[in-house]
């Protein structure tokens, strides 16, 4: 059934550019080709991004950080607060597109809160590592942070808030830590293989807010059905315990398995069972509140564009199927732009994700790690965490 929903999106979100990176804006531009040649876009209302200002910027960052991020965008030379590093090099404009992309996430956010659309995506945002005072891991300003203090100061008691990025929401959770508002769930690589190091089962918030942080790290070469029997058995239970008001999801696609970055070993069609699963949450758990965003996601011809092509269909309420071929127009762009080898020729890989149902007592390491997660914040959310069923 379709979904009253929105994208947002405007080319100037590829001014986020970084040059020589894997955070290459291409992968946005291609994403957004691909949903335009299957029609997913003509199911969206497709709106522009408000730049945020620096009041709604100052709910997320210092003051200071802000200054920094304007010289760096008129000084190639700049370094200092996690700029002009490998991971956040410099460039021109700085400031002004990393504003765009989180004024366009607190747009969706007021889009759906106000009950406009019941969900909204911006394949741009999920810029979970930037902390209050300085840049990290690609991300300049935290979209997600300023999207959820947009649905708390619009009046929101309960916001959930769900990161499936293979590298741990440390931003998002760091900002969240004490506040018992929000619950920031986290399914991510180990962080003892994997940047930025946080992320153990043992983090779950702290004074009032204890229990509002739930993190799941999972074992290098976690396939999609390991990958799904780890999410079924901690996500869905913790949200329903939370009982949200709105689920804000970051839909990072770098536990793909072809990713240069990290070492999970997810397909495209796992992927999309994650969107799917989140999808349904968010009617079950949110009343159809829903916000999604992008994040990582690096490997820009097999697998973003399929895969937020994917997201951005499920929220319209319409999946693409992943039989459905790639259009032969897109693929002649992948080419004119140089694109060598096979290229993918469906939306999927020929896969049919299924997993089974955890069990305590479990001896493997995922099964551990899923024990960890459980024995760790299942008792402070009211859950039994030896009941699979919970």
């Amino acid at each position: 059934m379709a979904c009253n929903a929105c994208a947002i999106w405007d080319e100037g979100y590829l001014k986020y550019d970084f040059g020589d990176h894997p955070m290459r804006p291409l992968r946005l531009d291609l994403t957004m080709r691909l949903a335009r040649s299957l029609g997913v876009l003509d199911r969206l209302d497709v709106l522009a991004p408000v730049t945020a200002d620096e009041t709604a910027l100052l709910t997320v960052h210092d003051a200071d950080y802000l200054a920094a991020v304007r010289r760096a965008g008129d000084d190639p030379s700049f370094s200092g607060y996690g700029l002009g590093t490998d991971d956040d090099p410099v460039f021109a404009g700085m400031y002004e597109a990393s504003a765009l992309i989180a004024g366009g996430s607190a747009l969706a956010a007021r889009r759906v809160w106000s009950g406009e659309v019941e969900h909204a995506v911006n394949i741009a945002g999920g810029l979970h590592h930037a902390m209050r005072d300085h840049a990290a891991g690609f991300c300049v300003f935290n979209d997600v942070v300023l999207a959820i203090r947009t649905l708390l100061a619009a009046g929101a008691q309960r916001v959930a808030y769900v990161d499936i990025d293979v590298h741990h929401g440390d931003g998002v959770q760091a900002a969240f830590y004490d506040d018992p508002r929000v619950l920031t769930v986290s399914m991510h690589q180990d962080p003892r293989t994997l940047f930025p190091g946080t992320g153990l089962a043992t983090e779950v918030g702290v004074g009032a807010a204890e229990g509002t942080a739930v993190n799941l790290p999972l074992p290098p070469g976690t396939d999609d059905a390991g990958w799904l029997r780890a999410f079924n058995a901690v996500v869905p239970g913790v949200l329903r315990a939370f009982r949200p008001e709105i689920l804000v999801t970051q839909c990072g696609c770098d536990t793909h398995h072809d990713d240069p970055l990290a070492s999970l070993e997810l397909t495209v069609d796992g992927q999309r069972a994650a969107i799917s699963a989140l999808h349904r949450l968010a009617h079950e758990v949110a009343g159809g509140g829903w916000l999604a965003m992008g994040g990582g996601g690096y490997g820009i011809v097999r697998c973003v564009p399929r895969t937020w092509t994917h997201l951005l269909a499920e929220a319209s309420g319409v999946p693409v199927p992943p039989e459905t071929p790639v259009p032969a127009e897109w693929t002649a762009h992948l080419r004119s732009l140089g694109a060598r080898g096979d290229l993918p020729v469906t939306m999927g890989e020929g896969r049919t994700p299924e997993s089974t149902l955890w069990q305590p007592g479990g001896d493997s390491w995922l099964d551990r790690c899923i024990a960890d997660t459980r024995r760790s914040s299942y008792p402070l959310l009211g859950l039994d965490p030896l009941d699979p069923r919970d």
